[in-house]
């Protein structure tokens, strides 16, 4: 299945050509930092997206990078080590055909909101949810 995506103003788009993972909800203070809330991610194998535009790049860490959009500010991208390219779930043209799994980072979750939907939280990262494969 191909799905497309990009930023808010139009100038990065971006088609993949291949399996998206289920989303995970990434809770970290990174992700709240940049977001301004929490990150709800999918991910898919680098060699299946294709990218246009510009991406700006931001190294968040030591082992991780974010790609966003230079003209709007629009979040897409989060790049750590591995063979997946994480991508923001808005950013993706509907319909996705995709489902929230999982919770990440829970421990680091903001004082304001509670998780209450009844899906599988982890206190920090779990590679169950984050390398899952289709």
């Amino acid at each position: 299945m191909t799905r497309t995506g990009g930023c808010l103003c139009g100038a990065v788009t971006y088609t993949v050509d291949g399996p998206l993972r289920p989303v995970i909800a990434c809770h970290c203070r990174q992700c709240r930092k940049t977001s301004g809330h929490h990150v709800a991610a999918t991910s898919c194998a680098r060699g299946d997206i294709q990218i246009t535009g510009e991406v700006t790049w931001y190294a968040s860490s030591d082992t991780a990078r974010r790609g966003f959009c230079g003209i709007c500010g629009s979040n897409l991208f989060w790049d750590g080590a591995g063979a997946n390219l994480s991508i923001f779930a808005g950013t993706l043209d509907t319909p996705t055909g995709l489902h929230l799994k999982a919770h990440i980072f829970c421990a680091d979750k903001g004082d304001y909101y509670e998780i209450a939907d009844g899906l599988p939280q982890a206190a920090q990262d779990d590679p169950a949810f984050t390398t899952m494969v289709p």
